[in-house]
């Protein structure tokens, strides 16, 4: 304790890192405030639950209360009208669906014209679309996306899930001016998403976008190789492009990504080949841990500042 109260009287040198794309619509601000938060809680050993502190989180930026947990969260908006009880609950932990597993679509990593605070501000102040949603879809939309996580139910998981990401991006639209998160990419991966269902016969796949132009894809581990096949197909990269796919999971060994057969009967027209690296970088991924002390390193070299500053 003595030593947590001399802490106290420090001043502190915080640094920051992304290792993925900043202010692109990737939640980049949630995981920076989260980790803001969740560090300085364990360096003043503070007894604050995961969900306390999503308070706090929550006010640098609002997605941030979920990322203090790990797993499947849900953020619950409250009753007050200050916000104060405005806070993020573990749905299932990381392990409760092994099975599923993202795909990160980078279409742009340049910073977004509208920021997330701006647009969604402005779209508060103009969108009669909004209210509507938040008085009658998002309540009965989140009971049943809980029901579909707890009972491993991708089929409806996806459909929720493209539901409310379209919806999210009609309220965009409905905003004075309006706000274009989505660009031609954005609106071609849909369409290779939705193909791809429908000639499925099932929800397979579930794109879904925030603030920004890039896309995550949803889908079961079995369906992963064919869904990164497709979006190389119709979105190569480059020869330059080495990062485009690094294939983490080692899912396809010697076989070259975008040289499978396309899904039985999926029509190869529905939308044009892209100019190369229209997608950027595919990173796949799987539900996480949430936040976690790394003693083994650190961002700051000996001297206290970033070991990456640019000079």
């Amino acid at each position: 304790m003595d030593n947590v109260l001399s802490l106290s009287t420090y001043n502190l040198h915080i640094c920051s890192e992304n290792n993925f794309p900043t202010a692109a619509g990737l939640a980049s601000s949630a995981s920076g405030f989260a980790c803001l938060v969740y560090t300085l809680s364990q360096l003043y050993e503070l007894p604050v639950s995961a969900t306390e502190l999503s308070k706090i989180a929550r006010q640098g930026s609002g997605s941030a209360c979920r990322s203090l947990f790990g797993g499947f969260v849900s953020w619950q908006m409250g009753s007050k009208r200050d916000g104060s009880d405005s806070q993020a609950l573990q749905i299932a932990s990381s392990d409760h669906w092994p099975e599923l597993e993202a795909l990160i679509c980078v279409i742009s990593d340049a910073k977004k014209g509208t920021s997330s605070t701006e647009g969604m501000q402005s779209t508060v102040k103009t969108s009669t679309l909004l209210q509507h949603r938040i008085d009658n879809v998002v309540p009965e939309r989140m009971k049943l996306m809980t029901d579909s996580i707890l009972r491993k139910d991708f089929s409806k998981f996806a459909e929720l899930t493209m539901k409310d990401s379209n919806q999210f991006h009609a309220c965009c639209l409905d905003t004075f001016p309006p706000i274009f998160y989505l660009n031609d990419t954005s609106r071609a991966i849909i369409s290779v998403i939705t193909e791809y269902n429908d000639k499925s016969g099932e929800c397979k796949a579930a794109y879904t976008f925030d603030a920004g132009p890039n896309a995550v894809i949803y889908a079961l581990k079995q369906n992963i190789p064919e869904i990164i096949n497709l979006i190389s197909k119709f979105f190569p990269p480059s020869r330059e492009n080495l990062t485009f796919f690094s294939d983490p999971f080692k899912l396809f060994s010697d076989r070259k990504i975008g040289n499978l057969p396309l899904p039985a009967n999926f029509n190869e027209n529905i939308i044009p080949i892209f100019p190369n690296d229209s997608v950027k970088q595919i990173i796949h991924t799987c539900v996480g841990n949430g936040p976690r002390v790394k003693n083994d390193e650190s961002l700051l070299n000996s001297d206290g500042f970033p070991k990456n500053l640019k000079k």
